[in-house]
């Protein structure tokens, strides 16, 4: 249809609203805190880990739904007092619906996006839950309304489209037929611009057809989620709402084409920025949503007057489908929605910069009118034409014009196809569409009644508003659960794992009972089973990787309960805790006793039951497609501390291990969540993309194979090696227990710390110091050897793997490695490195008083290089011994060819000033010795005599005490293990009763003799520095009484 008006055509900025949901559960576990507040058009941000850092936020419509609602007896969410500040689903509405729905009564285009990310209310706000309508069935109920009552003054017609965009490829959510493996084809069209081909279009009449179309769709939706779980948040939805207004006294037709887009979730994945996945670009999955912020990024720009060569619509399907919505011919609002938590502050950030540069988009939209039969003649004389330039391409008969022939008649046939749209006569389309709604109705009606008469069990999805959809009935007698749906007694699923017969249902005398068949796997409430199972009403049922279900008991078994708290979130945590992970255990392992656990430990548990069911569909692709890798969680750092003993950030990692070679590797969370979808991508190939051409796909190179990565060191764990004996100058040899990342024991090694001379030399006894300050400004040297390696669980697994021990000792720029040793499980590693403090800096001195030497274990595999260090920008001594605590070091240490002549020089000014001093001292001490003659000298002798018995006795004592304390030292060093060998003790979870007593009687045995440990060391410290004090005042005796 072509635009009239279009030279009126004036510039409508997007306009951009904000809503802030409520906490969630999570975040009220999590304890968070609101960090986002709301005055009228005004957002302001507070950065949780800076009070100071505010960012202010200025958008068209805000709508603060976080906190001030209560719920009535409905259900319905209402402010709690009239005229409080809460925006409930009917405000949002007024604030938007309305505007939308004008526009599109108008003759505009209109178009609402919704954007955000993963739970934070986006599907709420656009579809609502229960009694809480959204914008979309909101919309469509007041759009039949002012339909019905303005019919005398116009025929309306409405179409009604739904589609999802998933991983690039477009499906029809009301399509009658099954998917198609590549989805359904994007076009343009010269004068309406990009649509979706062969995409349904079905004529409604009344909100009642919309809503069950929408529930239609919702459950095709959910279906192909459950089928390799096509993750909701990583698609996009989109509803097409056609409306045409034909007014015949006018003889004038109005077309409008309402969008309605919940976008995909646009969390942002945090990552150490270390790590770079060489597939990192292969994969669909977030191109649309990156092409729509560089189209939003273009646009913004251009409005501020920027010059913007290119807009990048054509590189996504998203971005085709909204051209029109993005610059074009609509009036477009955007909702953007925000969780008010400090843990999600990045995200909200995120949230708010996307949507603060989308409002400066400036569209050009116009109101879609025109005489009702030219759009006819105009296809129709475009078709002749056609005709024309095609017979006269069959008269030249070229190689070279078959290609455009094939193109000529696909534009023919689709003029053809509109031609027809629009001559068939409204009512008989829209009786098509009601003979489908009947069916449909009739259907709902059955399953309605078959609800009030057998159990069942209903699907919980990820996606809140997928749960619930699919209800499959367990009627009388035996029914065979599987992907086989031959028999007529047979119930039909799909999803990873399933097998063709994969369990039988049992209905016997109003008991349900589960039997898993040979090789299928079925979990209930959490515990695999084996055997026949009777079902109590809400059991909770997993199939297969990860098909997830809630049985629904006998309607006499059924009670008011809202069996909504059953959530996706509930099977994932009760599928951890058997698997011994879960809050109460991760606060144990932190030896945290408080109510309130730690939001960093709740947000890792919540990150392990999110990745649990990807790991699940992961090792069951790997097995069907025989890569022979298996994936399991870990939990980083979960037993792990820094130098000064405290925890570590804690995160969840994949480790990926190849069953053949016992190759291993550690993936991060951003970069199993991409391959992931890389492994969709395959397996869909592999097993279902080519069903059509019934050829094998070409086999997978490796570079490209997502469950492959050239293998890499292994971080294995670290030891704590404590350096409060070096201030003291005592010498340390200790075994030090290298733990893995949670709590196992990975090695021992045996270690010592020398304080030695520069030539590097050992200290004896008599240079231990009492006070360690004594080192200030002084130079102090130590030896690091590390002698051995002991019972290395890295080399048990497989003998063809070898160590380094890596560490960064104060503030050397890089960190140094031992050299590599292989295929023994104690390996002598013979390694001894000296460092040299010039001079003992405050920082330094501390540091070794309160510090550690963190030995880091690092796992070498065959086809792997080994861990090297650059020594760029390291200083050494003239010994070669490498410095440390540098910045107190003086420049003229640095032994560098390019830099002795200017120490040499400053040698020179520096040997000046000393001369100058001297000659200054000497004229002193001239004076000082003639005053010394002149003084008594039996006083001077009889206070020499004292201070010599004084400085004896001072010397004595200080040795006695050095020996003292490095006993203590020795001692304290096995009290520390026996700690930390407390620590690490627990039950297993497969404990029986008398397994449990025999845990306690042991745990207390370990106790006592711990206590008894620190008791001894304690009392041996006091009576020694007893005995030396004793001593002391002994001889200070006899000597006062001489």
């Amino acid at each position: 249809m072509r635009l009239e008006g279009s030279s009126m055509a004036g510039k409508d900025c997007v306009k951009v609203a904000v809503r802030v949901r409520p906490f969630n559960k999570r975040e009220r576990d999590a304890g968070s805190r609101c960090i986002v507040s709301m005055s009228n058009s005004i957002i302001t941000l507070q950065d949780p880990r800076n009070q100071q850092n505010r960012r202010t936020f200025t958008f068209d419509y805000t709508f603060w739904s976080h906190s001030g609602f209560t719920r009535d007896p409905t259900g319905l969410f209402i402010p709690e007092e009239e005229g409080g500040r809460y925006a409930d689903q009917a405000s949002v509405f007024q604030g938007l619906g309305e505007g939308v729905l004008d526009n599109a009564l108008q003759g505009y285009n209109a178009t609402l996006l919704a954007y955000g990310q993963t739970g934070s209310g986006k599907s709420y706000s656009m579809l609502g839950y229960g009694p809480n309508k959204g914008l979309v069935p909101t919309l469509c109920s007041r759009l039949f309304h002012f339909i019905r009552t303005n019919q005398d003054s116009r025929q309306c017609q409405v179409f009604f489209s739904m589609l999802e965009i998933y991983n690039e490829q477009v499906v029809d959510l009301l399509s009658r037929s099954s998917r198609s493996g590549g989805g359904l084809r994007v076009r343009e069209d010269q004068h309406t611009g990009f649509y979706v081909e062969a995409l349904r279009r079905i004529p409604s009449d009344s909100a009642a057809q919309v809503e069950q179309l929408m529930e239609q769709g919702t459950r095709t939706r959910s279906t192909a989620s459950t089928h390799l779980n096509s993750n909701s948040s990583r698609s996009h939805m989109l509803i097409i709402l056609q409306l045409k207004q034909i007014f015949s006294k006018e003889c004038i037709t109005k077309q409008s084409n309402i969008y309605l887009v919940d976008l995909a979730g646009s969390e942002r994945q945090r990552s150490s920025g270390s790590e770079v996945d060489r597939l990192k670009e292969g994969t669909a999955i977030n191109l649309s949503l990156t092409t729509l912020g560089n189209v939003i990024s273009a646009l913004a720009e251009a409005a501020l007057g920027k010059k913007v060569v290119h807009i990048p619509y054509r590189d996504s399907i998203l971005t085709k489908l909204l051209q029109s919505a993005l610059g074009g011919n609509s009036r477009t609002v955007m909702i953007a929605t925000l969780s008010p938590a400090d843990i999600c502050y990045e995200e909200s950030l995120s949230t708010l910069r996307y949507a603060e540069r989308a409002k400066r988009i400036q569209n050009r939209a116009v109101v879609n009118e025109g005489p009702t039969e030219r759009l006819v003649k105009e296809l129709k004389a475009e078709n002749a034409k056609l005709l024309l330039r095609l017979n006269r391409l069959d008269q030249e008969d070229r190689p070279s014009n078959h290609q455009e022939t094939k193109e000529l008649r696909r534009l023919l046939t689709h003029n053809q196809l509109q031609i027809r749209a629009i001559q068939t006569l409204w009512e008989h389309r829209l009786q098509e569409a009601l003979q489908d709604w009947e069916a449909q109705y009739t259907s709902i009606t059955q399953e309605r009644t078959m609800m009030q008469m057998y159990p069942y069990v209903v699907n919980i999805n990820e996606d809140a508003q997928l749960s619930g959809v699919i209800k499959l009935f367990i009627e009388d007698g035996d029914w065979d659960v599987g992907l086989a749906d031959s028999s007529p007694r047979s119930i039909s699923i799909r999803g990873l794992g399933i097998q063709e017969k994969h369990a039988v249902f049992s209905n016997q005398q109003r008991r349900v009972t589960i039997t898993p068949l040979s090789g299928s796997k079925v979990i209930v409430n959490g515990v695999p089973i084996s055997q026949k199972t009777e079902l109590q009403h809400l059991d909770r049922l997993v199939l297969g990787s990860n098909s997830t279900y809630l049985y629904m008991g006998f309607p006499l078994e059924r009670g008011g309960e809202d069996w909504t708290r059953y959530d996706y979130d509930y099977f994932q945590s009760e599928l951890a805790a058997a698997e011994g992970v879960n809050i109460q255990s991760l606060c144990e392992e932190q030896g945290q006793r408080t109510l309130q656990p730690d939001p960093s430990l709740l947000a890792v548990f919540y990150d392990y039951i999110r990745l649990m069911p990807m790991v699940t569909e992961a090792n069951q692709m790997s097995q069907e497609l025989n890569k022979g890798v298996e994936f399991t969680l870990e939990i980083k750092n979960l037993a792990m501390s820094d130098s000064k003993g405290h925890d570590l950030e804690k995160e969840i990692v994949v480790r990926v291990t190849s069953v053949e070679s016992k190759q291993v590797w550690v993936w991060s969370k951003v970069k199993f969540i991409n391959r992931k979808f890389l492994m969709e991508e395959v397996y869909r190939q592999q097993k279902g993309g080519v069903a059509e051409e019934d050829v094998a796909p070409p086999p997978l190179s490796r570079d490209r194979d997502p469950f492959w990565d050239p293998v890499e060191p292994l971080h294995l764990g670290g030891a704590h090696l404590w350096l409060q004996s070096l201030p003291f100058r005592i010498r340390v040899e200790e075994q030090v227990e290298a733990v893995g990342p949670e709590g196992t024991e990975e090695a021992i090694l045996q270690t010592q710390l020398i304080p030695c001379s520069p030539a590097g030399l050992p200290l004896g006894e008599d240079d231990i110091l009492i006070d360690p300050t004594e080192l200030l400004g002084k130079r102090l040297d130590f030896l690091l050897v590390l002698d051995q390696c002991c019972g290395l669980r890295w080399l048990k697994e497989a003998r063809n793997r070898g160590v380094q021990i890596g560490f960064q000792m104060f503030d050397s720029p890089q960190p140094l490695y031992t050299p590599a040793v292989w295929h023994n499980v104690n390996p002598v590693l013979d390694y001894r490195i000296q460092f040299t403090a010039l001079r003992t800096s405050p920082d330094l001195l501390i540091h070794l008083q309160s510090s550690a030497l963190v030995l880091e274990l690092w796992g070498l595999q065959e086809g792997c290089s080994d861990l090297g260090c650059s020594l760029d920008g390291v200083r050494k001594t003239p010994e070669g011994s490498i410095i440390i605590d540098r910045a107190s070091a003086p420049d003229n240490t640095v032994v560098d060819g390019s830099d002795l002549s200017s120490s040499l020089q400053a040698l020179n000014q520096d040997l000046q000033q000393l001369r100058i001093s001297n000659a200054a001292l000497r004229k002193e001490n001239s004076a000082l010795r003639e005053q010394l003659n002149n003084s008594a000298r039996h006083g001077v002798d009889g206070g020499r005599g004292r201070q010599e018995r004084r400085g004896s006795l001072r010397t004595s004592c200080d040795a006695d005490f050095a020996r003292a304390l490095k006993v203590f030292y020795h001692s304290m060093t096995s009290v520390r293990g026996q700690l930390q060998r407390l620590r690490r003790h627990r039950p297993s979870e497969e404990q029986d009763l008398l397994g449990l007593r025999l845990f306690v009687d042991e745990h207390g045995r370990m106790l006592k003799d711990f206590g008894e440990q620190l008791e001894q060391s304690v009392s041996a410290l006091k009576q020694d520095v007893a005995a030396i004090v004793r001593r002391k005042r002994e001889k200070s005796g006899i000597w006062s009484e001489r």
